[in-house]
């Protein structure tokens, strides 16, 4: 068992029921899942650089990426239905909190100037959605290796119900948000 996924059971869920004042220990609120996403509108006019960032995603992931397709034709970009234009990967269990670790304690850290991520990045369901410019500040990828930098989507979905027991669960598993100005 991961070492996040061990320290959530015995120290975090229990301080959340109490501070929430939740019954059954179901109702605390868990990681359930995380996407990783990288939007190629080039992809349209170069496949060779669909293949380079589907290399990034599986050394960044450790899992195989699904090639995401466009839903309708736009003539304007010179898209049409069913092209590919991204690239997907869905983490669950213990590869999700591999990552997650991974991601607040050695990547997050590792971007240039960072004062921590923004506060007002969640969906109004407890889900939080991290943008990152490049994939450059992940340790598996080599630098030499890329033939371009891309950003990267990392969406972490949460059964909290609420933004705030969505913060208050990321906060207490250590994810480095910025300080807001009355604090």
């Amino acid at each position: 068992m991961s070492r996040l996924k061990e320290r959530y059971k015995k120290e975090i869920a229990p301080k959340l029921m109490e501070l929430h004042g939740y019954k059954n220990i179901m109702r605390v609120p868990r990681l359930e899942k995380m996407v990783l996403n990288i939007g190629m509108g080039e992809a349209i006019q170069n496949a060779k650089a669909l293949e380079a960032a589907e290399k990034d995603l599986t050394a960044i992931s450790g899992q195989h990426p699904v090639t995401t397709r466009s839903k309708k034709s736009i003539a304007s970009f010179k898209l049409r239905e069913g092209m590919p234009v991204g690239l997907k990967v869905t983490l669950r269990g213990e590869r999700m909190y591999n990552f997650f670790d991974k991601l607040i304690n050695a990547v997050l850290p590792r971007a240039r100037e960072f004062q921590g991520v923004p506060q007002n990045s969640f969906d109004g369901r407890g889900n939080y959605t991290l943008g990152m410019k490049e994939q450059l500040v992940f340790p598996e990828v080599d630098y030499d290796k890329i033939d371009k930098v891309r950003g990267l989507e990392v969406s972490i979905i949460t059964t909290a119900r609420t933004n705030d027991e969505g913060r208050q669960l990321l906060e207490s598993l250590g994810m480095p948000f910025t300080k807001s100005e009355d604090e």
